[in-house]
Order: structure tokens, then sequence, then C-alpha cells
């Protein structure tokens, strides 16, 4: 079926009962409108379904999550594993997550398979302790993480704890995909599951588990942690709230403000707008708290509490923002210290970074005989990982990715901004001890490491139109550089450049290898990803979002002066989005 014909199906078959109805009658006569909410189906991207809510075959509702929770559990009936070791559900603030758990419970229900659910809002990592901690099959957790309020999402994990990738990510869409968006679910009402006991709430015990493991996951003795470190901390309205308050208070912390505002819970978002962490903009009020206070680190998490960034107050007073690559360098450099230190890191440990993520992580870890693996972007990825890291005999000692995403133990399979947030301030207390800021332990790091400029751009192109420009700037650049080739690494892990061709484009600035990864690359599965690498070991990448209408651009570079890395890492953004400017 068109767009069209998918429209008058939808209109035919939604109850008038139903806002979405409405919603479908107003938008009958603009084309534009049935075009963007019906030319495709929502489906699996780098976090599961992820959509603006609404009606259409490519939005998030009742249908369309509906039909996805059928699909799965008729995958688990086939799987032939244990349906009685059930499922796992959860849910954010956001509009509808609520309903969209309840639903899927209800959906399990009908097909014979257990749910435990939570009666209130958990953060992400929480939900991926759950299911290892239960034995559970699956997990679901209704969230749009860091995007804007219009939208919602819905996160699938399998029994290991990580999202769902591989042939249990194309099994359960496969079973999807043959199913109708009206009249397939099967579902039994909400309490009387739960008198059969098929629907079994989890609560305060779940959360004390959860708990004590991040506060188990301490790095130092609390005599060497100055616990008076002035600390603000913001959920961003989110699932953060009531566990970072726990974690900051049991762990000894007796210096920390709470952005009160931002602390109640709210599918609006009305305080900070878009949530996301990343976003410098949205320390705006920590910020203001932060100078009332005189806090030396303000530290936020996005509403599923999985994503977790800090601002650091600098000399002169100001805060100073540090991304994913800074903050998880600095984690990097504190654990593994703290363990090597401590007689505690794994003979045989591993961390693992997005193909996109910066090279300073992945110095420090060699320092300390780390081995560095890489996987796609997104944690389903990057954790998806940790299974076969364990089959060699490896311990995972740090999962990251360039936007601020961490998991800091195997424990977790997904980004922990609660542990995560925990680690800051005990590291912000190390350091504070020792008369150091954790700016002054990121100078540390450059000086030992090298300095490392970064310039991340996204260029937003939304719609049909948008999608189509994004695909021709990607045959672009695989049409003009796919072919260069003057590089390689040998066995001994030594880079050697054979030639440096010279011409045009990128090839003036001292293009040496292109890695396309259309078609896969080494042990990384195939992606739309592109990156170049350049002769002073400067590279940057570039690939279409999974979850959002953009395309990512990572520029990095790395040299003995500040200035001098900078100034390199902007000199290849602008000739890299001078090239993407050119192409219409």
């Amino acid at each position: 079926m068109n767009a069209k014909e998918r429209f008058l199906y939808w209109k035919e078959n939604i109850p008038s009962s139903d806002p979405l109805a409405a919603e479908l009658s107003a938008m009958e006569n603009d084309e534009a409108a049935v075009g963007e909410r019906f030319y495709q189906e929502i489906a699996f991207g780098t976090a599961g379904l992820r959509g603006v809510y609404g009606a259409g075959t490519a939005c998030m509702n009742a249908y369309t999550v509906g039909r996805a929770t059928q699909g799965i559990a008729e995958y688990i009936l086939q799987s032939g594993e244990d349906i009685s070791r059930g499922v796992v559900l959860a849910y954010d603030c956001r509009y509808h997550s609520q309903e969209f758990a309840f639903a899927a419970a209800e959906i399990f229900a009908g097909n014979g398979i257990k749910s435990f659910i939570f009666p209130s809002m958990r953060p992400t990592p929480e939900l991926s302790f759950a299911i290892r901690r239960t034995g559970a099959l699956s997990g679901i957790n209704m969230t749009a993480s860091h995007n804007p309020k219009e939208y919602n999402g819905y996160k699938v994990y399998w029994e290991d704890g990580a999202q769902i990738s591989g042939a249990v990510a194309d099994g359960m869409s496969a079973a999807i995909g043959k199913l109708d968006f009206f009249g397939a679910v099967k579902k039994e009402d909400f309490e009387t599951a739960k008198e059969k006991g098929m629907i079994v709430l989890l609560g305060e015990e779940m959360d004390r588990a959860y708990l004590d493991f991040v506060l188990g996951m301490a790095q130092r003795s609390p005599e060497e942690i100055d616990f008076d470190v002035p600390l603000v901390y913001t959920p961003l309205h989110g699932a953060g709230a009531v566990p970072m308050g726990i974690v900051m208070k049991e762990r000894g912390f007796t210096n920390v403000s709470y952005v009160a505002e931002q602390m109640i819970e709210d599918p609006e978002f009305s305080t900070v707008g878009y949530p996301n962490p990343e976003d410098p903009r949205g320390f705006a009020m920590a910020e203001k708290l932060g100078a009332e206070v005189g806090a030396e680190v303000l530290i936020a998490t996005d509403p599923d509490a999985d994503r977790m960034a800090i601002e650091v107050r600098d000399p002169e007073g100001r805060y100073q923002f540090l991304n994913g690559n800074q903050t998880g360098a600095l984690l990097i450099a504190y654990m593994a210290e703290s363990q090597s230190v401590r007689g505690i890191l794994p003979e045989k440990s591993v961390m693992v970074k997005s193909i996109v993520t910066g090279d300073l992580g992945k110095s420090i870890c060699e320092k300390y005989g780390i081995r560095v693996v890489e996987a796609l972007t997104g944690f389903k990825n990057i954790c998806g990982r940790i299974p076969e890291m364990e089959k060699e005999g490896y311990t995972c000692f740090f999962a990251y990715e360039e936007s601020i995403g961490c998991a800091p133990s195997p424990e977790v399979r997904d980004k922990d901004g609660i542990c995560a947030g925990m680690l800051i301030a005990e590291m912000a207390g190390y350091y504070r001890k020792k008369g150091k800021s954790l700016l002054d332990a990121l100078e540390d790091i450059y000086k030992e490491f090298g300095y490392y400029g970064e310039v991340h751009t996204s260029l937003v192109l939304e719609g049909i139109p948008g999608k189509e420009r994004i695909a021709r700037i990607m045959d672009h650049f695989r049409k003009e550089y796919g072919d260069v080739d003057h590089m390689e690494e040998t066995p001994e892990g030594v880079t050697v450049i054979w030639e440096v061709p010279g011409g045009e484009g990128l090839l003036e600035y001292g293009l040496v290898k292109t890695i396309d990864y259309i078609d896969g690359y080494k042990d990384i599965p195939a992606s739309n990803v592109l990156k170049f690498i350049f002769d002073d070991g400067s590279w940057f990448a570039m690939r279409p979002s999974g979850t959002e209408p953009k395309l990512k651009f990572y520029v990095y570079s790395v040299q003995d002066l500040k200035e001098d890395a900078q100034e390199r890492a902007q000199e290849l953004h602008d000739a890299v989005m001078e090239e993407v400017e050119s192409v219409e």
C-alpha cells in the first residue's frame, strides 16, 4: 500500500471514539501530512522504536505499540525459550509511556507470557539490571530517552540485559512485519492478569538491589574522598530524581543541591524544552543554582537517566561543559588507576567504544593493558559486544560513546547515568582532597596523552526530502573518496602510510584512507557509516542518525598543543561542511 492507501485503511479501522480518529480527519486533505505519517512503517532503529506521538504508521501510538508487542510475544513463543521467565517492563515520564507499558503487560498476558512491571517510572539502567536479576527473557522500556516532548519510544532488550541486535532483532522485526495493525493483538485485562500472577509488580526489593549495585561500584575508600565537595544535580524532570538522591545520600555526600523545579515529573519538560544533557543549554537552571551554592560540579541525567553529562567550574567561576569523550576519558583514567592501585583490575580487561568515539580513552586503556574493541554506534551494539568478549575470558571494564553515555560495569548492559553520576561525584571528591578540580585532572590526561580537538555537527533534514538529501550526500562522499586507501595497520598495531596522494577536496588536507562500513569492516557489522583518516592521525566520520532526521559528523584531531588540535579539527570540519553544502 502507498501512503494514501494506508491512511484510508487506518481511517476505516480506528473507532470514532479514539482521539486519533479526529487527527486523521484533520489531515485528510493534507497530502504532505498524510505522506509524512504514512510513507513508511515505524521500524527498529538504533534504540528500537522511536517517533513522534500521533496517528500514522510512522508514529508512536497504541496501534504501532500494540502490533510491536504482539510481534515480540509471538517471537518469544516461537523461540523455544522458557517463556515462564517472563518479560520486564518499565517506563519514563512521557505522555503515554505508562499507558503503553500497561498495555504491553496486558498483551503479553494475553499470549500467556508473564510480565514484571514497575508501578511508576524507573531509569533505563534499572530495567537492564532487573532483566538479569529476575532471569527474564526480555525487557521493554517505554521511553524516548533525550528526545523532545513530542516523541515517545520503545526500547527492547534480550536476556543479556542489552538492547536487541542481530538475529534477535531481525526475528522480532520479521514477526512484527507479518501482523496487521488492527485485530491481531491478544490482550487480557490488567487486574485479571495480575490476580492470575501473569502480571507481577516490581518495587522496593528490585530498587534496593539496583542501588546496592551502584553503591558497590565505589572505586576509593571513604578516607580518600572529600564528601563535602559542593555538587548540583538535575534529572531534567525524569526518572533519575529518586535513585540519584538516595545514592548521593547513602554514599555519604553532604553538600549536594538539587534543582527543585526539575525534580518534578513533567512530560512537558517545561523548564528545559529539549531534555538532553548533551546540550549545554539544559544546564541553565543547574548553573544558576550552582552559582548560588558554589558548586564545583553540575550533574544532569536525561528523562530515562541513561545519559549523564557534567559541567565543571573553572578558575574564573564559569561552568565549562565536558563532552562525552572528555567525561569518558576522566572516568576511564580514574577507574583504571583506582583498580590498578587496589590490585583489582582484571588481568583480561576490555573497553568497548563506538567507531565514532574519540581515541583518548583508547590511549589511556593501552597504558593499563586494557584491550580496546569497537562497535557500531548505539549501546545495543556497544553492549552487544560484552557477551562475546566474556566468551573469550574478558571482563568488560568500561563501555562508552561520545554522546555522553557510558556503562561503568557489565552488570548493566546499557548506559547508566545513575552509576556514572555517583562515580563523577566520587571522582570530584577524590581530586578535591588532592587540591585539584576535574579540569585539572583532565589537563593532566591531555599532557600525558596529547590534546584532542573535536567538532561535532548534526545536519537536520526532516521528512522525505531530507531523507533523500542525506542519501545523496552519503553517495557523493562514497563516489569522491571511496577508493582512497594509502594506509594500513600492521599486526603489531603500527600504522604505516605509504603515500599521501594529494589532490582536491579532502585530498588537499592529507586524506590517506577511507573506511566504508556499508558492507561491514573487519569485525564491525554493516552500517551506513563513512570514516576518513588523514596523514596526521586526524579523522572524521559521518552517518545518518538511527533515531532522528539528522546526518551526523564527528571530527577529531590530536596534537601536542591544545590550540593546534582544535584548529586542525575546525579546519577539517569547515572543509567537510563546505563540500556537504555543494550537494543539493
